[in-house]
């Protein structure tokens, strides 16, 4: 038994190596160097995966649909019976409130198991395609391998007539031509396996309220708590938690002391709205103590959502954002909305003149994982701040603070990668549980590989900072969500827009900064 891997396990390994046999068999000077080309190519392993037992899991994932169906039905009837105004579960929330929730949550789940069954099919199919493009690849080889026969020995490698050089370079030419589809075989493969984990990832993060998995709550709290969204904003793209935030919130609850976890479960019976509660959980998952959990609701408390969405949530993304509505002369998107508090923008500098985008980013992606944090920039020291010109000046503030903190440079100017990998573990990673590790993306295989490991951070609510460059020097902004196969980007001038992952690999990202910035050359993980 090997203890070792070998480097061809690699699927990007084998498209490399692959790709250099391909040029090499074009240019074997012998017969034995083609046939031992050859005997290279086929040591190469067949993309893996089994065709059959994909659909059988997607039969498995469709054949749950109708039951989920069923379970629709039962809670749709009761929805329609007219509940009484009747309060349940520990937290005090509305029975008929609950039915809507449970409602949502079972349409969520018929549409999830829909989904992995879409996924499992799709995959299927493309590695069952993969596996017989290589195959035709392999046959072709052994067949110019019959054809060359076996090695000439020594004085007959030193002559070879004209018949046996037509016979060699045909074969080098047809048995190139089998390695790049054996080469087209792994590439299609590595493509449908990325795509799969990256949509497999994002509906296991719409399992959200199976992330609560606390025994202090009940299960109508969890529906609830996981169901709530920013007010007057499509729900589904502006969950107050995170897939993130219900796993750290629930955790969380099951340390608390009992006279904490007594606490917290009255001022979620105190709350006054479904944002109220949310948001308290929320800083629970940013790693608040109870005791500040508590100072933070007396700001909130009473307070209509609307309120809550302008104070605690900088970025509240519209339904349609993913319009594609073309290009600004500067290469940006037309289609991005801004970022703003009472009309203030949350940018760097205050008004985008400053070269503060590193700890301005950083900023804001802390406002939106942790309300506290976020109310205390826009609402004060009491919370109850209404004030845009108030809010710029604490928002610069902790820019210039973050930006001392990574040693940035002088005149508010450019932040080194050590710094903003520091201020991102300290601001970010300290409320997300997260510790960022810089990755740089040296090209677009680069970019592509780190694709699956981005979306599923921001699935789970961690933004990812990324670095662009270009003409114009460099920026940095950070990647804060993924629907299918776009990712949302903040630019610290004070805007989100969204980008295709096409966009990210192949050195389109000018469209959420300008044409001028358009690789992304490194990003930040949060592990």
């Amino acid at each position: 038994m090997s203890f070792f891997s070998s480097p061809l396990d690699s699927p990007s390994f084998r498209l490399t190596w692959l790709a250099g046999l391909s040029k090499k068999i074009l240019g074997a000077g012998s017969k034995n160097e083609l046939l031992d080309l050859i005997d290279d190519a086929l040591s190469v392993p067949e993309p893996g995966g089994d065709q059959g037992v994909l659909e059988g899991l997607a039969r498995l994932y469709r054949g749950q649909v109708d039951q989920v169906g069923s379970v629709f039905d039962q809670v749709d009837r009761v929805g329609r019976k007219g509940l009484p105004e009747v309060w349940v579960g520990d937290t005090s929330v509305l029975a008929s409130d609950v039915v809507n929730a449970a409602g949502r949550s079972v349409t969520q789940m018929s549409e999830a198991f829909q989904g992995c069954a879409t996924v499992l099919l799709t995959l299927a199919d493309a590695i069952g395609a993969a596996q017989r493009k290589d195959a035709q690849g392999r046959g072709q080889l052994l067949e110019q391998k019959k054809m060359l026969g076996g090695k000439d020995g020594f004085f007959d490698d030193l002559h070879e007539n004209d018949e046996e050089e037509w016979d060699r370079k045909n074969a080098a030419h047809l048995g190139s031509y089998a390695v790049d589809l054996m080469h087209a075989a792994v590439s299609d493969a590595q493509e449908a396996t990325r795509v799969a984990a990256r949509d497999l990832n994002k509906w296991a993060a719409e399992a959200r309220a199976g992330k609560m998995e606390t025994s202090e709550l009940t299960a109508v709290d969890k529906v609830m708590l996981a169901d709530t969204g920013v007010a007057g904003a499509d729900t589904e793209l502006n969950e107050i938690l995170t897939a993130g935030d219900l796993t750290r919130a629930s955790a969380r609850m099951d340390l608390l002391s009992l006279d904490d976890e007594t606490a917290m479960e009255r001022m979620l019976a105190k709350s006054d709205s479904p944002q109220e509660r949310a948001y308290l959980m929320k800083a629970l998952a940013a790693g608040h103590s109870v005791a500040e959990i508590g100072t933070f609701q007396n700001k909130i408390h009473g307070k209509d959502p609307a309120w809550m969405r302008r104070h605690l949530t900088p970025v509240v993304t519209r339904a349609d954002s993913m319009k594609d509505e073309g290009l600004a002369p500067d290469g940006s998107n037309n289609n991005k909305d801004y970022a703003t508090f009472d009309g203030q923008r949350w940018v760097q500098g205050g008004d985008g003149s400053e070269g503060t985008c590193v700890a301005s980013s950083t900023v804001t992606s802390r406002a939106m994982v942790d309300p506290l944090y976020a109310l205390d920039l826009t609402g004060g020291p009491d919370g109850q701040q209404d004030d845009a010109e108030a809010f710029k000046q604490r928002l610069v503030a902790e820019q210039h603070r973050l930006h001392t903190e990574g040693d940035g440079g002088k005149n508010w100017g450019g932040m080194g990668p050590e710094g903003q990998e520091r201020i991102n573990d300290r601001a970010v990673g300290s409320a997300t549980g997260s510790d960022y590790e810089r990755q740089d993306l040296n090209s677009a295989a680069d970019r592509r590989a780190v694709l699956t490991e981005v979306e599923k951070s921001v699935a789970q609510g961690r933004p990812v900072p990324v670095d662009v460059s270009g003409k114009e020097g460099a920026h940095a902004m950070t990647i804060i969500a993924q629907e299918g196969d776009k990712l949302q980007v903040y630019n610290p001038w004070g805007s989100t827009t969204w980008v295709s992952e096409d966009d990210f690999i192949n050195g389109h990202m000018g469209k959420a900064s300008t044409s001028d910035l358009p690789n992304a050359y490194s990003v930040y993980l949060p592990r």
